[in-house]
């Protein structure tokens, strides 16, 4: 559900994600760190399901990255402090 919610933030539901009205970039950080905070502390235990959900963590966080009209340095995006720096 984070990472949905996270995706949706990012306006990656709508067909044009630059003006979807769901769009909200602040929110979206504090899913993605909410989400990379989860993932991280309970990889152990997710077995097969880690490498999907971490995979899909990537994926938001760079979208994140490319959604921001000013990137955050390497290591300091949402979620990063948990997962490293994503490029």
């Amino acid at each position: 559900m984070l990472l949905s919610a996270a995706a949706e933030r990012l306006g990656l539901a709508d067909p044009d994600p630059d003006n979807s009205p769901r769009r909200d970039l602040d929110e979206a950080r504090r899913l993605i760190t909410g989400l990379a905070g989860l993932v991280t502390a309970t990889s152990e235990y997710l077995g097969p399901h880690a490498a999907p959900l971490k995979d899909g963590l990537q994926s938001v966080q760079r979208a994140f990255r490319e959604a921001s009209a000013v990137p955050d340095e390497p290591g300091q995006g949402p979620g990063e402090k948990f997962t490293g720096p994503v490029y």
